[in-house]
């Protein structure tokens, strides 16, 4: 078992910056790609990035590309999302996940969610 909980949500204006944390609890953390995923009201859960085990390969949306990075410390047990040049658009409530092994941008082929965070970006 996997259990996750972000941190670092907020209000802030467009063009800013905002980290967000994710801790997972349970062993062997390093064993599980880790994703982001945001939601925002009226829509489907959406891929933002995605990081493999060791955390030297990364993946991103093309609406983020560029803007937003993933990083993991296993020794910590965390993952993190640096989002800069924040849009308005970026409004959502976003998700940390888990599975096992190998990353995937598909929201169903991950076991362990977050609670989520909310992040709100003014124009």
């Amino acid at each position: 078992q996997v259990q996750l909980v972000e941190s670092g949500g907020d209000l802030v204006q467009a063009g800013g910056s905002v980290r967000l944390s994710c801790v997972a609890s349970g062993r062997m953390f390093s064993t599980y790609a880790m994703a982001w995923f945001r939601q925002a009201p009226g829509k489907e859960r959406e891929f933002v990035s995605a990081i493999n085990l060791s955390g030297i390969s990364t993946f991103y949306a093309d609406s983020v590309k560029g803007r937003f990075t993933i990083s993991r410390d296993n020794a910590k047990t965390t993952v993190y999302l640096q989002m800069n040049s924040l849009k308005p658009e970026d409004t959502a409530v976003y998700y940390c996940a888990a599975r096992k092994n190998l990353y995937s941008t598909s929201f169903s082929r991950y076991d362990y969610w977050g609670q989520g965070t909310q992040v709100t970006v003014s124009s």
